[in-house]
């Protein structure tokens, strides 16, 4: 990233000392230098924002403290450097409450004390620029064209209703299959939201035990219980004017939904161990791939809580549904893998695309991800064979299945095969099915139950 060119601004009625500080800041040959006499000729440039500008307190047509008052008025980011015969701290005291970023005294060699503040200035400027330029690749990642790839109806339908919940605050909620890329919606409307420039603040809630899940989302305070050495805030208020994701809202334990619905009802939390309410404004996306509705009538789900979390309801396709979408995002994925791995971009035989294209991907597109992959790394040629395409296990294809599946016994097929494939490490699983440790043990639990 080129550095921006950095303007200096010396405001000073003193000929010799003007030339002077000119000749001082200009003994680095990054910076630009535009000098003034009096403060009017300065303020006919002030439109042309330089990044610094040293002041004279003493001018003959202004005030210091006044001209300091409407430099920062005009533009905050301007950072002004006083530069005054009078040694006097509450003079420097007060100036530097106003506004100022450092009051130097006037001296023949004020070489060091003078580029030593205009580094740090440019080194935070130059942070500052940094920073604004990974914002705007973070919002461009996740433009909605961009995030949410293909063509057919049934995603064209779906980016619709997303668009609706970019202008304002309602709470979504977004379910679907395991793989359909939950997450990846909910950031896609946060960086596209009025609220993109504060924090997105992902929480999956099945990974988390639930007796750690209430400190997680609301905080604790020192001393609070045993382990609890210092403060920590929690998830409610690191999201503060920004965005709460609640991943996998539909595994959380009962007792604590009263407590996310008071929450959500006050806008404010209790750290644990304190009795003083927090105020937050937080905006809240949740996702499940459970029927929230079947939850509640079985008593897993508060009816006043589901009510409270359904205000904008956003359902995800399988992939099976979305036709030639499947090759848009094999294609994307093969272009993203070679590219980060700075491999040669391979190809897809047609006679991959027809296989790609017959299968049921009960993982969506999280197993697709995977697929293409696997194939990639696994093909030794430029174009990639069907016989380079291999899916979880053969046994999951629709045609080799007796019997219908419900969406739980295909997840739990897969979790079977994986668990299979990879010795029993419930932790390498989990990584590759990007779900989370309980999930998985919970599952495992589910396996091993006697029919």
């Amino acid at each position: 990233m080129k550095d921006s060119p950095f303007t200096i601004c010396v405001i000073e009625d003193n000929e010799w000392y003007n030339k002077l500080l000119v000749h001082t800041i200009l003994l680095n040959p990054d910076y630009i230098v535009k000098t003034y006499l009096d403060a009017a000729s300065f303020l006919k440039d002030l439109n042309e924002v330089p990044n610094v500008v040293t002041l004279d307190v003493r001018l003959p047509d202004s005030n210091g403290k006044d001209l300091l008052t409407k430099i920062k008025s005009f533009h905050p980011s301007i950072e002004v450097i006083i530069i005054s015969e009078q040694d006097d701290v509450q003079t420097a005291v007060d100036l530097l409450q106003s506004g100022a970023y450092d009051y130097i005294v006037k001296e023949k060699d004020i070489r060091g004390r003078l580029h030593n503040t205009l580094d740090k200035i440019r080194n935070k400027n130059k942070l500052i620029q940094k920073i604004n330029v990974l914002e705007k690749e973070l919002i461009n990642k996740y433009d909605l064209g961009k995030t949410l790839l293909g063509s057919s109806s049934a995603l064209k339908e779906c980016i619709k209703k997303i668009e609706k919940t970019l202008e304002n605050n309602i709470t979504v909620v977004i379910t679907g299959e395991t793989g359909t890329g939950k997450e990846v919606v909910a950031k896609a409307i946060h960086y596209n939201s009025v609220r993109q420039k504060k924090n997105f603040v992902p929480v999956n809630v099945a990974a988390i035990p639930s007796e750690l899940l209430e400190s997680e989302l609301f905080g604790h305070e020192k001393g609070s219980f045993t382990g609890a050495v210092s403060r920590r805030i929690g998830k409610f208020e690191e999201a503060d004017q920004g965005t709460l994701f609640l991943d996998e809202i539909g595994e959380m334990d009962i007792a604590l939904q009263a407590k996310i619905l008071r929450v959500l009802q006050e806008k404010e939390v209790v750290r644990i161990g304190s009795n003083t309410p927090v105020k937050v404004d937080v905006r809240i996306l949740t996702a499940t791939h459970r029927n929230l509705k079947e939850e509640v009538k079985n008593g897993k789900f508060r009816e006043d809580l589901f009510y409270r979390l359904m205000g904008f309801p956003i359902d995800l396709p399988p992939l099976r549904s979305r036709g030639q979408d499947v090759l848009i995002l094999a294609k994307h994925f093969i272009d993203c893998f070679c590219k980060e791995n700075k491999m040669e971009l391979k190809l897809l035989s047609e006679e991959a695309k027809t296989k790609l294209l017959g299968y049921n991907y009960p993982g969506n597109i999280r197993e697709l991800k995977s697929v293409i992959e696997y194939a990639i790394v696994i093909s030794n040629e430029k174009e990639i064979k069907s016989e380079d395409i291999s899916f979880v296990s053969d046994e999951l294809h629709p045609e080799n299945i007796s019997g219908d599946l419900t969406l739980r016994q295909y997840e739990l097929k897969i979790v079977e095969t994986y668990l299979k494939k990879y010795n029993n490490d419930v932790k390498v699983v989990a990584e590759k099915l990007d779900m989370g440790l309980a999930t998985i043990y919970r599952m495992i639990k589910e396996l091993n139950k006697p029919e």
